[in-house]
């Protein structure tokens, strides 16, 4: 547990230089976030079911990487501020598969080039209309050095709106379901330690590649979660990680919460929820 927070902090202090590094660079104007990073709004249509289908768009410059919902050791989270909204009732992003990178001996989770997240998005309004999608996105974009990067999202979205391939292929590009990808079972066992719980999780699916990587996630962004280590013995893939509070001390796991995505490849398979094991 100590080598993995001794870990975490030497990752935050890479992060913390980085961001030291970029000031002095921004004020030269040696570095321009209107050169590293477009965001756009890609307006989408308004689906069957009466969500409407959008997507931000993310241009990076060549080198560049910027971060998936679990960002890893070494990234930094996405953030998203939808104040200033009218007519939505909620927001869901569709991500799709991420790349895994290594830094440093650091793991994180991301993307380069341009990627489109989709998101689907519920009208306040039981009849519909057109949404104002309004705020704020939150990124970390890296190269030698990292950038905290806020941009304004403002896009009037009327129906019917229209199809969009760049999308369309991104909604093609998210991970499997574990129905999908054939897993047989999912299954979290759990033991407390000093300052949180040890969780295995037991997965019996196929082999999704080359160099399988294993990410748990909690709906509590609070709760630190270390670099599960994945290992594979036949048809079982198992990831073992540690899951502390803010509080330092054991805490009840609903296993129904626990998400396990696993990469592998440029695939991936997502399992939401596991049974005692």
């Amino acid at each position: 547990m100590l080598t993995k927070l001794l870990r975490a902090v030497a990752a935050t202090a890479l992060i913390a230089a980085s961001l030291a590094l970029a000031a002095p660079l921004r004020a030269q104007t040696l570095v321009s976030l209107d050169d590293i990073a477009k965001v756009t709004v890609l307006p989408g249509w308004r689906t069957a079911r009466g969500t409407h289908m959008a997507a931000i768009r993310i241009e990076l410059a060549e080198g560049w990487k910027t971060y998936w919902r679990f960002p890893g050791e070494a990234g930094i989270p996405p953030s998203f501020d939808w104040t200033g909204s009218k007519n939505l009732a909620n927001v869901r992003l569709h991500w799709p598969v991420p790349k895994v990178f290594y830094t440093n001996g650091l793991r994180s989770i991301g993307y380069k080039g341009v990627t489109v997240i989709p998101i689907e998005l519920t009208p306040a309004s039981p009849a519909g209309g057109p949404i104002r999608l309004r705020g704020k996105l939150q990124i970390g974009v890296c190269e030698d050095i990292c950038i905290p990067m806020t941009t304004s999202l403002d896009s009037n979205l009327t129906p019917p709106g229209r199809s969009d391939a760049a999308i369309r292929a991104s909604l093609a590009r998210r991970p499997k379901t574990a129905a999908q990808a054939g897993v047989r079972s999912a299954t979290c066992s759990v033991e407390p330690i000093a300052d949180g719980l040890r969780i295995t999780a037991r997965v019996t699916l196929p082999k999704q590649g080359k160099d399988e990587v294993a990410v748990l996630e909690l709906p509590d962004p609070t709760i630190w979660i270390a670099e599960p280590k994945t290992t594979r013995k036949g048809r079982v893939l198992t990831a073992v990680t540690d899951m502390v509070p803010a509080s330092g001390k054991p805490f009840l796991l609903t296993r129904s919460d626990v998400r396990i995505t696993v990469l592998a490849g440029g695939k991936a398979v997502e399992i939401n929820g596991c049974t005692a094991g």
